[in-house]
């Protein structure tokens, strides 16, 4: 696994403590943490997916926003995702889930990391069955 860029240690406990795959790539000047087979929930095309999440500049104390995705996801209901659009990385295409924080949860710095960033990615997993309720019994 490629480590180009050093992560803050709360994060590196983080990904190791969750038995994840992951790596620190340098693309196009651009920082990103990708992790592999990070599960998805159900109701999705897959059981598990990439995730890279864009380290910018000032993290910690810049906030992480948004999440991308390969394979890129699509619901089993064949209900469409919103705000999604591709992004090259490494090499690969992926699919960008345009989601923020929002004013009511903003980015704490010295609270927030990419722990809590992940949990957010996890939330917008099940949000979107709740914006658009699932039409797919399992």
């Amino acid at each position: 696994m490629r480590r180009h860029f050093q992560l803050p240690g709360d994060d590196i406990i983080f990904l190791e403590t969750q038995n994840l795959e992951w790596e620190t790539v340098t693309d196009q000047g651009m920082h990103w943490v990708i992790l592999r087979n990070y599960p998805v929930p159900s109701g999705y095309n897959v059981n598990s997916t990439t995730v890279a999440v864009k380290i910018e500049a000032g993290y910690p104390r810049t906030g992480l926003d948004m999440a991308y995705f390969y394979p890129p996801l699509a619901r089993r209901d064949g209900q469409l995702i919103g705000a999604i659009c591709p992004q090259q990385i490494d090499g690969r295409v992926f699919q960008r889930w345009s989601r923020h924080r929002t004013a009511s949860n903003p980015w704490r710095e010295g609270i927030d990391d990419l722990s809590t960033h992940m949990s957010m990615v996890s939330f917008w997993f099940e949000q979107e069955f709740i914006k658009r309720a699932n039409a797919v019994t399992t």
